[in-house]
């Protein structure tokens, strides 16, 4: 049977928090589907009435009748509540003997695909595929960047769908060959918006401290960080290169970054990224 473009699937997500209206939002304003498509199952009064009036698709409090027919199900839950939300859908699916089974997109950080398919078993030999997908917080501006790894039996076809599932709020979505590159993902794109927070945070203060006024030194920081962001996308040259490209020799650019060098600034990355990476492998164990 082949499988469905986006715009023909029911798509349900269990958990109608940030990220999973991020992706609703994102699909809905890009016409990759329609709002009837959709239905979202959520436990709290309040988020259900927000999505209700924000983006104007289905809601319940039902995570079995949300999941009905369902072609691709989005799990956006909290890691902590994963595996009974998991676990009471496979136990709905197998009462009802359900036999098409959706494909599972988890957004759940740090949930290893051995629990997952474990926990949405219906029988023996008998559980739906699934692809672990790791987003990060700019997916609420429509500019996020996402890593994703596929279960076994995730076809081609079936990653094309995810893909354009994930377009409406990553522009840029990477899949990797192997699961434990989800913790460097994590460590990369899924915690790095914090690291560049981090640096602007520490330019405002330093030029604060230099006798800038902050609010000045905010408004350029942040300026310079959007324009440098903008310099990476668009521009053609490595990061490397466009370092090269406004460092002019013996002048005040350098003057800082060898600065930044003399400070082990490179160990000083490494060393962050591989804590984040070792840290979501450790979450990852203790939830399953």
């Amino acid at each position: 049977m082949a499988t469905p473009q986006i715009q023909e699937c029911k798509l349900c997500f269990i958990g109608g928090g940030n990220m999973g209206a991020a992706i609703i939002g994102g699909l809905l304003a890009k016409g990759s589907t329609t709002k009837q498509n959709i239905i979202v199952s959520e436990p709290f009064e309040v988020t259900r009435k927000k999505v209700e009036d924000t983006l104007g698709v289905r809601t319940t409090t039902s995570n079995s009748e949300a999941a009905q027919d369902a072609d691709v199900l989005v799990l956006a839950v909290k890691p902590q509540v994963a595996k009974g939300v998991c676990s009471d859908l496979a136990a709905s699916w197998r009462e009802s003997k359900q036999q098409k089974l959706p494909l599972i997109v988890s957004i759940c950080a740090g949930i290893p695909l051995d629990a997952l398919t474990n926990w949405f078993t219906v029988s023996e030999g008998r559980a739906p595929k699934v692809v672990r997908v790791m987003p990060n917080t700019p997916a609420l501006l429509g500019e996020g960047a996402s890593g994703s790894f596929a279960g076994a039996g995730v076809t081609e076809d079936e990653k094309k769908l995810v893909t354009a599932l994930l377009e409406g709020f990553s522009k840029v979505s990477e899949w990797v060959d192997k699961e434990e590159l989800i913790d460097v993902v994590t460590a990369l794109s899924g915690s790095g918006p914090a690291y560049f927070f981090l640096l602007v945070e520490h330019m405002v203060s330093s030029a604060t401290a230099l006798g800038m006024p902050r609010e000045q030194a905010e408004r350029l920081a942040k300026q310079t960080c959007l324009g440098a962001g903008k310099m990476l996308v668009e521009s053609t040259e490595s990061p490397g290169q466009l370092r090269i490209n406004v460092t002019s020799p013996k002048g005040t650019t350098e003057a800082a970054l060898k600065s930044f060098q003399e400070s082990g600034m490179d160990g000083v990355v490494s060393k962050a990224l591989k804590a984040a990476a070792d840290r979501g492998e450790e979450l990852g164990k203790a939830l399953a």
